[in-house]
């Protein structure tokens, strides 16, 4: 096994079970390593401190499989892992019958580049790291053996594979496509999830405590959803009880399935329901808000849902995210009717929760509302964010409410 000799003070982050060791901290690599190898990494002194995934394409040159650094990393570490991830789970009351779960969530479960979501008795494994590519056949072995699933399907397509050096890669891992479409029920409403071409791996499960949230909220409300995807926050809202949601998006494929989704539910009132295929950015600025004295016909909600794609995917876009992020909220506040609620949400890994805190509050100023956050939001309970790995929290929401 090589080793990775670590720069003099480099270790520190180690020692806090941090999983990720930059280019930056790494003095030299004795022996060979092809890409995904494990290496024993020590620092400076040479005191051994853990075995990790190298990956010299990235500037994350290793991630950490263990900080045991006596830990073979083999089929069975993986099994051990990946049947914790499922049990751990298995142990919250809240997850207990979800047909939608994450079961994997990379660093956060002790298996960095991994993502896993089981669709009913479908699981599809998302691979992102050189490490996690080596195992792949290791990995969907523990997750069929953990889960008794009857397909395994890879989605590893994400762009962030070419940091690593790896080429995109789709496809059934085991048994066939389902002769009809996968469908997963959630708080009371059905949704079609295509996993084979939709986002991520075919559905935002992260968000779903907070679909029930909107629901809650919705009951003869006017709802505005932007970036709303295949309409999962809208049909809550329906669900809720809304008296009218309309519902934005730049892709008429998304609006149709959204549409479709609708249909999988006659007991929603599909005639409060607008579908609107539009830049929201656009859409936003097109809107006229009724509070305003020279608006003719203007619009205006009780609920608005700002759940827009990832801005800002490290903290170097920052600045240019800051700016979509004041621009979107902005508008949002001008169309909120008084008591209304704005529900809004970064996925940007470089937006940090202050950061964009401080810009809600700045749109908010812009537009002379005042505004209170009345509960921070965040992913579903099977996106668990390890302590000592901040980075995994990535969904960050608020909800605001204004005068």
């Amino acid at each position: 096994m090589a080793q990775l000799i670590l720069e003099s003070g480099k270790d520190r982050s180690l020692s806090r079970r941090h999983p990720w060791i930059f280019a930056g901290s790494v003095e030299r690599l004795e022996g060979r390593a092809r890409p995904g190898d494990t290496v024993e990494v020590l620092a400076h002194n040479g005191r051994p401190l853990a075995r990790a995934a190298w990956s010299p394409d990235s500037q994350i040159r290793a991630r950490v499989w263990s900080f045991d650094p006596a830990e073979s990393i083999d089929d069975a570490f993986f099994k051990r892992r990946v049947a914790a991830a499922v049990a751990r789970r298995a142990a919250l009351p809240e997850l207990a019958g979800q047909s939608g779960l994450r079961l994997i969530h990379a660093e956060s479960d002790g298996l960095p580049g991994v993502i896993a979501d089981c669709y009913g008795d479908t699981v599809v494994m998302q691979l992102t790291s050189a490490g996690a590519d080596k195992w792949r056949n290791a990995i969907a072995g523990a997750l069929a053996k953990a889960t008794g699933c009857a397909r395994i399907y890879e989605r590893s397509d994400s762009e962030v594979r070419a940091l690593e050096g790896l080429e995109p890669r789709t496809g059934w891992l085991l048994g066939d496509a389902p002769k009809s479409p996968l469908l997963i029920e959630e708080h009371g409403v059905r949704m079609g999830v295509d996993i084979e071409s939709g986002h991520k791996t075919g559905f935002y499960l992260d968000q779903r405590d907070n679909r029930h949230l909107l629901g809650e909220l919705s009951q003869g409300k006017r709802v505005l959803n932007c970036f709303c995807y295949t309409g999962g926050f809208s049909l809550q809202a329906l669900a809720g009880g809304a008296a009218r949601v309309v519902s934005v998006d730049s892709s008429q494929p998304a609006l149709d399935t959204a549409a479709a989704n609708l249909a999988l539910n006659p007991q929603l009132d599909a005639s409060r329901a607008e579908w609107r295929c539009a830049n929201v950015f656009d859409e936003l600025r097109r809107l006229k808000p009724k509070r305003d004295d020279m608006a003719t016909g203007g619009e205006e909600y009780d609920i608005i849902i700002l759940d827009p794609p990832k801005f800002a995917p490290s903290a170097r876009h920052a600045d240019q995210a800051s700016r979509a992020y004041k621009d979107i909220n902005l508008h949002g506040f001008k169309l909120l009717a008084p008591g209304g609620f704005l529900m809004t949400y970064s996925c940007s890994g470089g937006i940090s929760l202050e950061l964009f805190q401080k810009i809600v509050a700045g749109a908010a100023l812009d537009t002379g509302r005042n505004a209170r956050i009345v509960r921070r939001l965040q992913g579903a309970a099977d996106h668990p964010i390890d302590l000592a790995f901040p980075e995994g929290e990535y969904l960050k929401g608020l909800l605001v409410q204004v005068d």
